[in-house]
């Protein structure tokens, strides 16, 4: 699969008006870059194609998609099986109210999921993104326990770094940004609480590796506990969280929260909006814990980006307080399981299941992570380098020895990304810098992204006195 500019880029190039870079600084909101940095530093980038793992932007220059988007083109570009299917359901039929009716893809996508999903986890409610499928998860669990008679059960309890949407709900869970979020929109949604979350690599409690996990989930116990059971309607929390630095959990870390839970009378959700659909070498990330959450919630991957679709799927112990003629869940989403989408996601999932994709992002993960590893031997300001699957990542710190953090906002890593940018690769690039390319990434392009990782640090290493 070769990245490079082709003529037939060249061609969609010249077609283009090319102050379509303007007219996208001009009009279009991009959700989190800062305007100045578009319109005056960094640049628009403006793509017309993909292909596989390559972007092809207006001017049919090649880019290699580090991040599949935003960990969500597990499938890969220019799925033309998946846009015929989309097509040909739009013929047919594009929409029904899922306030009172449903479609066939829905019923087949809903029962699709009940067979890959883990456990006894089978009825299942779409919306259209990974933010509305938590507070569909926030809203079930809050009114489950009211139904149960346990009308005091109303708080939530997350993890320190976590990130679980943008909607108010699930940004009242997220705290990777939090100053900025309490400035503008706060107070936040109430009976929010926060605990450490699981990191092998600096730990809050100074354990090393399973034994800092453990404490990590006692400290959940710890704080049901305080709260006091009867007030704490569920727990949520990543497989594997991205957004806190792509940390490997212990199996008994989940283990034990299920545990907790139970214990309880508290429900487990697991967020694996990020982690699903052969993300990490599983079709979903807590399949490598062995447990099965109360409820699950899933986006990005159903559907590889080809449509705008998520999903929150539960076990019957969850929805059977919905058996009563009297109980209707009290949440309602105008696009929830639209027909196209469905029908886009069934055939992703096909495209997922024919071509072995999942045990192929165990194979390619790996060498992934190898080259990683390999950036960190040779590089003062790598860290760590860590993941799972093709879910990876690499720390960037001051000092190796200290294990002393960069600031996100640091001369240094802004000058990372420049270098990575000039050299037609996308990624994230923080003081975690991601890599999680599509599962059809191949060798090549593997070695391509490991060299150019080394090149633009390397390069920001000499000239910040580094090397």
């Amino acid at each position: 699969m070769s990245t490079e500019t082709t003529d037939h880029g060249a061609t969609y190039a010249a077609a283009y008006d090319v102050p379509i870079y303007q007219k996208a600084v001009d009009h279009v909101w991009i959700h989190t870059v800062n305007y100045i940095e578009l319109a005056q530093k960094q640049g628009m980038h403006v793509f017309e194609r993909g292909e596989g793992s390559t972007l092809y932007d207006a001017r049919g220059e090649a880019w290699i998609d580090a991040l599949s988007g935003l960990w969500v083109v597990n499938a890969g570009h220019g799925r033309a099986e998946i846009a015929d299917a989309m097509a040909e359901q739009a013929r047919k039929l594009a929409y029904v109210s899922s306030a009172a009716y449903t479609s066939i893809p829905a019923v087949q996508l809903a029962q699709s999921l009940a067979g890959i999903t883990p456990g006894d986890l089978e009825r299942v409610f779409f919306s259209s993104g990974g933010s509305e499928a938590v507070e569909t998860a926030l809203k079930i669990a809050k009114q489950v326990q009211v139904l149960r008679g346990f009308p005091k059960r109303y708080k939530i309890i997350a993890r320190r770094g976590s990130y679980h949407g943008m909607t108010f709900g699930a940004m009242s869970l997220t705290t990777g940004n939090r100053a900025a979020q309490e400035r503008f929109f706060g107070p936040l949604m109430d009976g929010v609480y926060h605990t450490p979350s699981p990191n092998r690599y600096r730990n809050d409690f100074g354990l090393a590796g399973e034994e800092g996990d453990i404490m990590c989930a006692r400290w959940v116990e710890q704080e049901i506990l305080f709260q006091g059971p009867e007030t704490v309607a569920a727990v949520i929390g990543e497989p594997i969280s991205s957004s806190n630095g792509v940390h490997i959990p212990s199996p008994k870390y989940w283990q034990l929260l299920r545990e907790i839970c139970d214990r309880h009378g508290v429900l487990l959700i697991m967020d694996e909006v990020i982690n699903g659909f052969g993300r990490t070498g599983a079709w979903f990330a807590t399949e490598h814990f062995g447990v099965t959450p109360d409820i699950m919630t899933m986006a990005k991957g159903l559907s590889s980006g080809y449509a705008p679709i998520a999903a929150t799927i539960v076990r019957p112990h969850v929805f059977d307080v919905f058996n009563d003629e009297r109980n209707t869940v009290s949440h309602l989403l105008t696009f929830g399981g639209q027909a196209v989408a469905a029908a886009a996601a069934l055939k992703n999932i096909e495209i997922i299941e024919r071509e072995g994709l999942v045990a192929r992002a165990v194979v390619m993960g790996d060498y992934l992570l190898a080259g990683l590893r390999m950036l960190a031997e040779r590089h003062p300001s790598v860290g760590d380098a860590r993941g799972l699957g093709l879910l990876c990542a690499i720390e960037l710190v001051k000092d190796k020895e200290t294990r002393e953090k960069w600031p996100r906002d640091a001369a240094f890593i802004k000058r990372i990304n420049e270098l990575v940018l000039e050299r037609r690769m996308l990624t994230r690039v923080w003081e975690i810098l991601h890599v999680a390319p599509p599962l059809v990434i191949t060798h090549e392009e593997i070695d391509r992204m490991i060299a150019i990782l080394d090149e633009s640090i390397g390069i920001a290493e000499r000239e910040f006195g580094m090397a």
